[in-house]
């Protein structure tokens, strides 16, 4: 399985990157907002998020 990030082989101490390198490119994509999870919010789900926390 080629790495994600440059597409080299894997190593089997950093799977599925081949290098430390490559998993922190990975992990500040995630960070920046280049990667998402995709969801299927509903308008009113924002209401309920900003009273998260919130008493009465």
């Amino acid at each position: 399985m080629p790495c994600p990030v440059c597409k080299r082989a894997t190593e089997q101490a950093f799977r599925p990157f081949c290098s430390r390198h490559c998993a922190d490119v990975d992990l500040g994509r995630w960070f920046t907002g280049e990667y998402r999870v995709p969801s299927f919010r509903q308008d009113n789900d924002e209401e309920n998020e900003n009273s998260f926390g919130k008493e009465g």
